[in-house]
């Protein structure tokens, strides 16, 4: 059984980017979802303006996923004209480039820190420290992790938190998070102006929140699931918080197509080098890769993850607030 670096250099063969296969995958995504955009603001009749709304803000997803990948470096690492797309694609995403990759960059390196685990996801605190905080602390906390701060995340995790709060802290540090701000008001008010306030809603409000809602779902259950592990920094290792602390989301083809593969979390985390249409190949050659903690799309199990609130330390696993 391959363990620790052994199994890091078991993933080597295939972090390697395809700029053809990378490039195509840009182009066709790119085209289907300004077909889809296009078609919510001037599709005919009705419905058809609202399905490819729907259809607008999970290709999102998708390309969102492709963002994330080429912001890691692990698709067209050397390529100006990738960074420049992406760079642009992050202010339309509310996912500025500067904060995006300090606050991810952050997250795969202490991923299951219980100290800073906050930074670059959600925030975990221990039963003992709850119970130690005072009343306003603990009710941030859990409206922090509350589902509609997940669901919401369109408002709460990207304009909020993704742009807002970083621009407040560090103003010169995260310009580009003011001017997502301001495209996005901008290109909200040339939709009321020229189309109306239907088409701000099916070209802008419904894709975003259906892409930040499934976003900040995403990202929350495949490091808050029921069989997670958060260690103290003392007995914290990389390769062992990839795959204890990351999850497997099973899926079949379509939704595996719209989140880019995303569900083979605890490999991206083992190595975010890989870029995102080979972690299934990587999943099938590597036999340790193949038993993964799992999470899935399922009501009950959306349910069982969105309950677990606190770090118990001596039971070693996550707990509702009422354990």
């Amino acid at each position: 059984m391959k363990k620790g670096a052994e199994l890091i250099r078991a993933t080597l063969p295939f972090a390697k980017d395809d700029a053809r296969l990378s490039w195509w995958y840009i182009g066709s995504t790119g085209f289907i979802m300004g077909a889809a955009y296009a078609g919510a603001l001037w599709a005919s009749p009705w419905w058809a303006r609202i399905a490819c709304s729907g259809m607008a803000g999970l290709v999102t997803v998708r390309f969102f996923v492709i963002y994330h990948d080429q912001q890691h470096h692990a698709i067209l690492p050397k390529s100006r004209l990738a960074e420049a797309l992406m760079r642009v694609f992050g202010l339309f995403a509310l996912s500025p480039s500067s904060i995006w990759r300090s606050s991810h960059n952050h997250h795969h390196k202490h991923n299951s820190k219980l100290r800073s685990a906050h930074v670059g996801s959600f925030p975990v605190m221990t039963k003992v420290q709850f119970a130690a905080s005072c009343r306003g602390t603990r009710l941030g906390y859990l409206l922090s992790r509350h589902p509609a701060t997940i669901f919401l995340g369109y408002f709460t995790v990207f304009i909020a938190g993704m742009c807002i709060r970083p621009f407040l802290t560090h103003p010169r540090r995260h310009l580009d998070c003011l001017a997502a701000l301001l495209l996005h008001a901008a290109f909200a008010v040339f939709l009321v102006v020229h189309f109306g306030w239907a088409a701000w809603l099916l070209v802008q409000t419904i894709p975003f929140l259906i892409t930040f809602g499934i976003g900040s779902y995403l990202f929350y259950a495949q490091h808050n699931f029921p069989e997670v592990v958060f260690t103290a920094s003392d007995g914290w290792a990389y390769e062992k918080a990839a795959l204890e602390s990351s999850s497997y989301l099973r899926s079949g083809p379509i939704v595996a197509w719209f989140t880019g593969n995303i569900g083979y979390h605890h490999i991206h985390h083992l190595n975010h080098k890989i870029p995102f249409y080979r972690l299934p190949e990587a999943f099938g050659a590597i036999p340790e890769l193949q038993t993964p903690k799992l999470t899935s799309l399922a009501p009950t199990e959306v349910l069982r993850c969105l309950r677990l609130k606190l770090w118990d330390a001596e039971a070693g696993r996550m707990v509702a607030l009422e354990s």
